[in-house]
């Protein structure tokens, strides 16, 4: 009986071991007022060597891009888009097209009009990670910002 638990446990660890979730964008939010009426919300990707993600401006047809969508509020009123740096681009064949995409770390920044003091900001960026061998599937991550 014990040598049939013993032989379980190697098994399942095994299994549990080949079964590890890869995540190679880590993901930090902070905001700051730009004087009483406005604020800019900062988003940050912090991306593994060897990965990136995509613009928010990739062409139809390609891969996920990146896309930040901001809960609706009385406490805030967005102005104009998100922005991002100057994006890297190349040809992607896997997509048979260019795109446009990020790698090691960038910030997205979303201006936003106060209504009432102190919001909290809240949303959900959509991304989709790759590296020269793999993508992984598009992912959803919920954020939330106060601002003091």
């Amino acid at each position: 009986m014990k040598k049939y638990l013993i032989s379980a446990g190697i098994i399942l660890s095994g299994f549990y071991a080949s079964a590890q979730v890869l995540t190679p964008v880590k993901w930090a939010y902070a905001a700051k007022k730009i004087d009483n009426n406005e604020a800019v919300v900062l988003v940050k990707a912090t991306i593994d060597k060897g990965w990136h993600i995509y613009s928010q401006n990739v062409a139809d047809g390609g891969p996920a891009k990146t896309a930040l969508v901001f809960n609706k509020s009385d406490d805030y009123t967005l102005v104009n888009k998100t922005i991002e740096p100057q994006p890297l681009k190349k040809y992607e064949k896997a997509f048979d097209m260019n795109v446009t995409y990020f790698e090691n770390t960038v910030v997205f920044q979303q201006k936003v009009k106060l209504v009432k003091d102190k919001p909290v900001i809240k949303g959900t960026i959509s991304f989709m990670a790759c590296s020269n061998k793999e993508c992984l599937p598009p992912e959803d991550v919920e954020f939330s910002v106060a601002l003091k």
